[in-house]
């Protein structure tokens, strides 16, 4: 590749660069999602109590919550290949040893293992992406790998649910820790192949980035006003995202009376093949108003989080089923269009060296609270609920529109002229 290519990467080659990403991020979520469709088994299983099923969720995103901002940091000075197969390959192996779990304190130790091992993922996958992705097409390059999100989650739900009432629950962990090490063949040699090209767009130095400066760098971006309320919107926002991924389909089983494999497919089916919708409607509709209004992305982000409000709130009051997956589709629709682009948005507003950083500070933040939705949901299973606790999330949602407008009106336009992006294709 010339030197006038990777600086103004093709359609083509980002497409691509997308599709190798997307898988490696597909199995990511279906290696950490399966559990929460596996339950009812775990629960006779492994004895598990309500409390320690909902410490299946809690502890993975606090450990990884905590591992992010880390991997983060080291993913803005150090090889982004590296830390990106390699943690393909911890992950994977956590995932094998997780079927090969004989008690309650054993699973929950892999859940927290496979917590640190996919938190070196993420980061540096996401800023690497969006260093060789120009401008004009960023929300739609981090919207369509973010569709692998959503498909690891239906996927490792449906495969987890359906496996787990054959029988053969410790079997699918195993299935899933093997195709991830299969491909880590196949990826490494790809993303050591892409790392020996230039840098794209004069955007990622991060690999040449001084390294004395990084104590710096850190307490930089908690500088911005707009990062700072984008750090307390988005953990509210996930906080009853992950509740109702994480106990969604146990209360389908109770409420509606669907059998394992029923509840995993129904919680996941209607909820993220709209998500998916979402993610490349709100990409597009982000990349266009961008163009017409500085603080476009920021609005749309707004949007999710006005109209899913009372759509959360439908899910946990909705008595008929065929009602309820309606509700569902709405809420994944709109809610797509605030995971595909929150990290878009906060690249706006701080360097691109810091891309790593900053997605791992939102992933902690995200996580430090969100990973309370599943403990709760459990331990307060037999009085709220998960319908009374939707309700408590759905007052957070009220409060982060109302933090979002205010950066929209008072925050947002001195911090996007604090850095230029050196992108030509802005």
């Amino acid at each position: 590749m010339n030197r006038s290519q990777s600086e103004n990467p093709s359609a083509l080659s980002t497409a691509t660069l997308v599709g190798w990403m997307w898988i490696a991020y597909f199995l990511n979520y279906c290696d950490r999602q399966a559990v929460f469709a596996m339950f009812k088994v775990l629960k006779s299983d492994l004895s598990m109590t309500d409390t320690q099923l909902g410490l299946t969720g809690a502890l993975f995103l606090w450990v990884y919550g905590i591992g992010c901002p880390i991997a983060g940091f080291l993913a803005d000075r150090y090889s982004k290949t590296w830390l990106i197969v390699g943690s393909l390959i911890l992950w994977s192996l956590v995932t094998i040893a997780t079927g090969l779990s004989v008690s309650a304190i054993m699973l929950l130790g892999m859940r927290a293992a496979m917590g640190i091992s996919e938190a070196l993922f993420m980061p540096a996958a996401i800023s690497l992406t969006t260093n060789r992705t120009p401008e004009r097409w960023r929300s739609r390059a981090v919207a369509s790998l973010t569709t692998a999100q959503i498909a690891g989650v239906i996927a490792g739900a449906s495969f987890g649910g359906w496996m787990a009432q054959q029988g053969q629950w410790r079997t699918a962990f195993v299935v899933l820790g093997i195709l991830g090490l299969t491909y880590s063949i196949p990826y490494a040699w790809y993303l050591w192949r892409l790392s020996s090209t230039e840098p794209s767009s004069g955007v990622e130095q991060s690999e040449n980035l001084d390294r004395t400066n990084s104590a710096t760098s850190v307490l930089e971006i908690f500088q911005t006003a707009t990062f700072c309320i984008l750090c307390v919107a988005f953990p509210l926002f996930v906080f009853g995202l992950w509740m109702i991924y994480s106990w969604l389909a146990r209360y389908l089983e109770e409420s509606f009376g669907l059998n394992t494999a029923q509840a995993g497919l129904v919680s996941t089916a209607y909820l993220q093949g709209a998500t998916v919708v979402g993610l490349f409607s709100g990409g597009y509709l982000a990349d266009r108003m961008r163009k017409r209004i500085a603080s476009g992305r920021v609005l749309v982000l707004l949007g999710s989080l006005v109209i899913c409000c009372p759509l959360l709130v439908a899910i946990g009051t909705t008595r008929d089923l065929n009602i309820l997956k309606w509700v569902l589709v709405g809420y994944g629709f709109f809610s797509g269009w605030m995971i595909g682009n929150i990290f878009p948005a906060a690249f706006e507003v701080v360097r691109s060296d810091q891309r790593g950083l900053a997605v791992g500070v939102l992933n902690l933040f995200g996580a430090a609270l969100s990973g309370f939705a599943p403990l709760l949901v459990g331990r307060w299973k037999e009085t709220l609920g998960l319908p009374g606790m939707i309700q408590y999330a759905a007052v957070a949602y009220g409060c982060a529109s109302m933090l979002l407008l205010f950066a929209i009106l008072f925050t947002l336009k001195g911090d996007l002229g604090r850095y230029v992006e050196t992108d030509t294709d802005r």
